[in-house]
């Protein structure tokens, strides 16, 4: 069976430096990663288009920039942009297409698919490739994402897939909710995993035997909170597991140790907030933020982590950490 590989270090990564990639960086590695034969290389933001902020971090250029200096460096792969209706508009997802994005995905809490009705059906009308994700999958079930995944499809989807944005999952839930999706739908399907747990490349092994054939991950891991599916595994692991990824893994090894050298400020570890933020079922990126607010309050951020997950909190609500931590505060005194 063939694998595309969606690689999200120039997205996803941004998360484990704030956001703050250069041009010369996200040209080294594009033009590195371009060589391997990964099928998508996403770049932007952390959180997607339109998303630089104060509340979620500014990057340290914009949208436009970051697509126009990848873009101008792959000549065989794709190139990727992520949205998350809210942080972006339909203004973003049009400046993304004039800037040479050809694989557009729309990002939804797991339960929310209706907010990406419009997104996609504007993106289908324009002739892109439109993509859905469900994200924090693991609160929902795995017949409630499959019906999610329809009206996905419903609205204009070409692909559609979970993200398991807290690294809360294991093997036997992924391939639950890529089996009940499989049945329910007729697209490829999509995974993309969080590595709180260190079940990452498992899970990712599990989803591609449950049928999900786009697999998401970055070069070592570079990614929010523990880190994503670390790609330079992920990729022999599928070929021992006779997975075709098309991916000349020298070359990916190349453009891993680039971003070993040139990328990351430090490795991505399964530290004790990583784990803690796995266990809560609270999004990877919230551990920078929690770790500001509750480290100034002189409050236990994994106290912080339990009240989050316990909230439910999602991706766009991190004014709550604020909110908890004042509450320990005034608890503890």
């Amino acid at each position: 069976m063939n694998i595309l590989i969606n690689d999200s270090t120039l997205r996803d990564g941004q998360h484990a430096v704030k956001h703050q990639l250069t041009v010369a960086q996200l040209r080294d590695y594009a033009t590195a990663v371009d060589k391997t034969g990964v099928a998508i290389v996403e770049v932007g933001h952390g959180n997607g288009l339109g998303a630089s902020s104060y509340q979620v971090g500014r990057a340290a250029l914009s949208d436009e920039t970051m697509l126009t200096t990848v873009r101008e460096s792959l000549r065989n792969s794709k190139m990727g942009v992520f949205m998350l209706p809210g942080w972006g508009v339909i203004a973003d997802l049009s400046k993304a297409l004039s800037c040479g994005a050809e694989v557009v995905r729309i990002g939804t809490h797991c339960t929310e698919a209706t907010l990406a009705e419009r997104h996609l059906g504007w993106l289908r009308e324009r002739g892109a490739e439109a993509h859905a994700v469900l994200m924090m999958s693991h609160m929902a079930t795995p017949v409630q994402l499959a019906a999610q995944a329809e009206l996905l499809v419903g609205y204009g989807a070409q692909a559609v897939g979970i993200m398991d944005s807290a690294g809360n999952l294991l093997p036997q839930d992924v391939t639950a909710r890529i089996a009940a999706m499989r049945l329910q739908v007729d697209v490829p399907l999509i995974f993309h995993a969080h590595n709180n747990l260190g079940m990452a490349v498992a899970n990712s092994v599990a989803a591609a035997e449950a049928g999900a054939t786009v697999i998401d991950g970055c070069a070592c891991g570079f990614g929010a909170g523990a880190g994503n599916t670390q790609l330079e595994v992920l990729i022999p692991v599928l070929a021992r597991l006779e997975f075709d990824t098309g991916i000349d893994l020298y070359q990916f090894l190349d453009a891993a140790e680039l971003v070993a050298r040139e990328l990351m400020v430090t490795p991505p570890m399964i530290d004790s907030m990583g784990i803690v933020s796995g266990l809560a079922g609270v999004f990877s990126g919230f551990k920078n933020p929690v770790l500001n607010h509750a480290g100034t309050a002189g409050i236990d951020p994994r106290d912080v982590f339990f009240e989050l997950g316990r909230r439910q909190v999602v991706a766009g609500q991190e004014d709550i950490i604020v909110e908890v931590v004042a509450q320990m505060k005034r608890a503890s005194m």
